[in-house]
């Protein structure tokens, strides 16, 4: 076999385990969540299946496994059973363009950036197919709520890292990793991040902007009628996407596997200070969860449009501004 070939197996067997162990992070963070917000909340969360709880995922897995995968009769079912994939295809897809370290990764595209803006936008068709497949008001008023939520706050999302991009000059993620050697960014895109932070949040649908689930007024929402192994790709799908905004958190204003203060520890990979700060940044999703209330649905988008939006502009204009006032070329 050719060095060619053996590249190319390399480089399927790297990505195949990267999805793998990123939709069993993605599973780990469901106990994780339970016990963090028990812990927070000054209960005692799982406790039962197995030493400390830690087997009720596996409890969980398996009554998911074998739950009745009902598809009501009411349903448009090819549309009723497209939208889960959808959701879970694009939280996997989109991460093929995050670096976890200078040699480990799917992608290094220099249209990374792009590629996630592609896969958030074609996330946002899953919860419209769900919410309309299920012939259910509640679910059609919940992918409504989504469909706004996520595109509104997808345009703030894109904004607050146009800064980023302009101080680095490529949409390539490992080039803006490597950029940050001499300081991260989370210093002069301050703003940058706090809006990038709530557009994240926003977008995966986490508390407290969980207004298309909202289970006091619609009852679950866009997957109110799905069931099964199909309600479980949404909900593993979700958790995919808090890994996903983590990730990129930790990337784009964190310096991703970079050690802090440029730190030189021999034994310590680089891809140790690439988990260590995306857990960080998870850990802040769950106890967000725990400590914040839930808004209403118009002070959300009076939020996104009347705040973030002026917050990214004026972000974007003066870190232009400096860009060209400090620019060699002038």
């Amino acid at each position: 076999m050719s060095f060619d070939a053996w590249s190319i197996l390399f480089l399927v067997g790297q990505s195949l385990v990267i999805f793998l162990v990123v939709v069993l992070v993605a599973a780990m963070m469901i106990i994780y969540e339970r016990r963090m917000l028990a812990l927070w909340q000054d209960r005692y969360g799982p406790n039962r299946v197995g030493p400390f709880g830690s087997l009720q995922l596996v409890a969980d897995m398996l009554k998911i496994f074998f739950k009745e995968d009902w598809t009501p009769n009411f349903t448009d079912k090819f549309m009723f059973t497209l939208a889960p994939a959808v959701a879970m295809f694009t939280a996997l897809a989109s991460f093929a363009i995050i670096p976890i370290s200078p040699t480990l990764g799917v992608a290094d595209w220099d249209i990374g950036i792009l590629f996630f803006f592609a896969m958030a936008g074609i996330a946002v068709y899953a919860v419209m197919f769900g919410g309309w497949a299920s012939a259910n008001k509640f679910s059609l008023l919940g992918g409504l709520r989504s469909a706004a939520q996520t595109i509104s706050y997808e345009v703030f999302l894109g904004l607050s890292l146009m800064g980023v991009v302009a101080l680095t000059g490529s949409f390539n993620l490992r080039e803006i990793v490597e950029s940050q050697i001499d300081g991260w960014y989370i210093i002069p895109q301050f703003f940058g991040f706090l809006t990038f932070v709530v557009a994240g949040v926003a977008v995966t649908h986490r508390h407290p902007f969980d207004q298309p689930e909202a289970e006091q007024e619609l009852a679950e929402g866009y997957h109110v009628e799905y069931s099964g192994m199909k309600f479980g790709m949404f909900f593993i799908g979700e958790y995919v996407n808090v890994v996903l905004i983590s990730a990129l958190m930790t990337c784009l204003f964190f310096g991703g596997w970079l050690a802090p203060f440029n730190l030189d520890i021999p034994f310590i990979p680089p891809a140790f200070w690439f988990m260590i700060k995306t857990l960080f940044f998870m850990t802040m999703f769950v106890l967000a969860r725990g400590s914040l209330m839930r808004p209403r649905y118009d002070q959300v988008m009076n939020f996104g449009w009347k705040v973030c939006l002026p917050v990214t502009l004026i972000n974007l204009l003066i870190t232009a501004a400096v860009i060209l006032i400090f620019s060699p070329t002038l």
